[in-house]
């Protein structure tokens, strides 16, 4: 599998619904993009939609068919793999003109791309014969993006059979989906988010479509998320002495970032990105020689070459400048764009009530909620349908969700099999055992807010795209939740795909009036309040873990401030003004840090 280079960022996965059908709007212009694998329901129903206005037939896969979920992801990514080569297949029938699809595929292409130089001497060649040939070379060169996919590795439910016995590991949630990619057309590669899965780390193995061939090429890859070098390297390493190689690590904002927040332990992105630069030879070398002593231990043959190790990085990126520069000083090879795209109806599936709601949020209306049945802080929108629809049912009495798609089920307080705490049937039983315990009115009431704030987020985060679909039947198909970054804080209206990829590219300014600091800036801030707010939480029953902890975050953040200082020409070289903006706001960021400072207030 070819590495697709065309563009220099990406769509990274965005909620269930958000990107779910992607590949079909950008990957024909070269946008490679993440759908995610979470909601083989969804699948099934986007699967049915698409099947309809392309014309092909459709049979479907019920819930009570044997490995019924493997089989209707393998089922969608086939169909998406065939509707894309479609869509290239007609591209190349256009003519080189304006509007058309062709046209618009090497428009998008970044100014230094070698493939738009060679379309823009097309355009600027008169000679008939010359133009027809450039143009023929021209369609030959077009390559889709590709059809990447998340599986969020903690989502691992054990299923059960119909008499209610545990099936086999391998009918589990998150092997199941790893199956049905496998198994798929599609060549491309899954990303791994949320940390480690041994089972499913070691289920990969069996795959031989993960095994390189002869000539060291990989039919399928593996892209993990990181937060840090050391999550990298540990994770790398396990694979690695599988005989597995990643040929990708995208590191990710633990807090600068939509959907779940995976805070570091006060770890800056900057300083991230620096042990990335300064270790990566060595990384890629060590996890080498790892994976050739794997290999040969199986009998395979070892590639002759060390395979590519590819760094790329997102949350928070807004501009060109910052593009450029996480380009270019840490070498990254690409950046993944989500949140923006949000507002782009030509790369992603959002319906219009949230639209408008995320075209015109403000940073107030951003927030870092609790609202994930996981107990993740989850990057969430004020004011969308999902709350409303959570706050009527608690008007009502009836706090809680109907579980039906029970893909965030993780507690067992009061169950034998686990519950999701967004559930009816969990916060029922919560509250009753609140209410038993006779607390104050005011403690009370603090402990049912943590309760009754949770989400059904298997319903909210797919509905968007069953009413674009015209699908959705019940009044829990009409709530939505959405789950973009802060960063959309600085972006206001709807663009069209032309319009974004250009601001990516600098061609373009799709920024609002509202003062944007750097990026940098954006996620300190955000780690200060961060810590800040656990310190706040903890400080009546500090324990001496705790106080190391919070001393150890409020270390990094010292640090990776001075080390913002010393790149301070890096990051606005030639730009003087800017230089000195960007250091006064890290010497604001010092001194908040500096007055608080945590006290030797601990017990044992």
């Amino acid at each position: 599998m070819q590495q697709n280079m065309l563009h220099t960022f990406h769509l990274p996965v965005m909620g269930l619904a958000f990107s779910i059908d992607s590949p079909l709007k950008v990957a024909q212009y070269g946008i490679s993009s993440v759908l995610s694998l979470s909601d083989d329901t969804l699948l099934e129903q986007m699967r049915e939609y698409y099947s309809g206005i392309y014309q092909k037939a459709f049979v479907p896969i019920s819930s009570k068919e044997e490995d019924y979920r493997a089989r209707r992801i393998t089922a969608y990514l086939d169909l998406v793999d065939e509707l894309v080569n479609l869509q290239i297949a007609r591209m190349k029938q256009d003519q080189f003109e304006p509007g058309t699809k062709l046209t618009r595929y090497f428009t998008l292409l970044p100014d230094r791309s070698s493939l738009r130089v060679r379309y823009l001497q097309m355009l600027e060649e008169a000679a008939p014969a010359k133009k027809q040939q450039l143009q023929q070379e021209l369609r030959e060169a077009i390559e889709p993006g590709r059809i990447d996919v998340n599986i969020m590795t903690k989502l691992d439910r054990t299923n059960y059979s119909k008499e209610g016995e545990p099936l086999p590991q391998e009918f589990s949630d998150a092997l199941s989906a790893f199956r049905g990619f496998a198994r798929s057309t599609v060549q491309s590669a899954v990303v791994f988010s949320a940390g480690m899965n041994m089972r499913l780390f070691s289920y990969i193995e069996q795959f031989p479509e993960f095994i390189p061939d002869n000539e060291g090429n990989l039919r399928k890859q593996i892209i993990i998320k990181v937060s840090d070098y050391r999550s990298a390297l540990v994770q790398g390493k396990i694979m690695a002495k599988k005989g597995l190689w990643v040929s990708e690590f995208r590191i990710e904002s633990g807090l600068n970032c939509g959907g779940h927040a995976f805070a570091t332990d006060g770890y800056l992105l900057g300083p991230i990105l620096e042990e990335f630069k300064q270790h990566r030879g060595a990384l890629q070398v060590e996890l080498y020689s790892l994976f050739c002593a794997a290999l040969a231990s199986k009998g395979i043959h070892v590639p002759r070459t060390v395979p590519d190790i590819r760094v790329t990085v997102q949350g928070g990126i807004g501009t060109a400048e910052e593009q450029e520069f996480l380009m270019k000083h840490y070498e990254v090879n690409a950046t993944g764009w989500g949140t923006p795209f949000l507002l782009v109806p030509e790369a992603t599936t959002v319906d219009a009530e949230t639209l408008q709601l995320l075209s015109k949020a403000k940073a107030e209306d951003l927030y870092l909620s609790p609202i994930s049945p996981l107990g993740v802080p989850f990057n969430s929108l004020r004011g969308t349908s999902s709350e409303a629809l959570k706050n009527y049912r608690v008007e009502k009495g009836k706090p809680g969700s109907p579980c039906v798609k029970k893909h965030l089920v993780s507690n067992s307080d009061f169950t034998k099999d686990p519950v999701c705490t967004a559930s009816r049937q969990y916060q029922r039983r919560k509250l009753e055992e609140l209410a038993a315990q006779g607390l104050p009115q005011e403690e009370y009431k603090a402990e049912e807010a943590k309760v009754l704030v949770k989400e059904c987020l298997c319903e909210g985060l797919a509905n968007t795209a069953l009413l674009i679909a015209g699908m959705s039947k019940r009044a829990s198909e009409k709530a939505v939740a959405v789950c973009p970054g802060p960063n959309l804080a600085f972006f206001s209206g709807v663009f069209r795909l032309q319009e974004m990829v250009d601001h990516i590219y600098g061609r373009f300014n799709a920024l609002n009036q509202t003062y944007r600091p750097h990026m940098f800036i954006n996620e300190l801030r955000m780690y200060i309040d961060y810590w800040k707010n656990k310190k706040a939480e903890q400080m009546d029953t500090l324990t001496v873990k705790q106080q190391k902890y919070l001393q150890g975050f409020w270390q990094e953040l010292l640090k990776g401030t001075a080390y913002y200082k010393q790149q301070a020409s890096e990051v606005y070289a030639g730009n003087l003004e800017k230089q000195v903006l960007f250091i006064d706001e890290l010497l604001e960021a010092e001194d908040q840090l500096l007055r608080s400072r945590l006290g030797a207030t601990a017990t044992a």
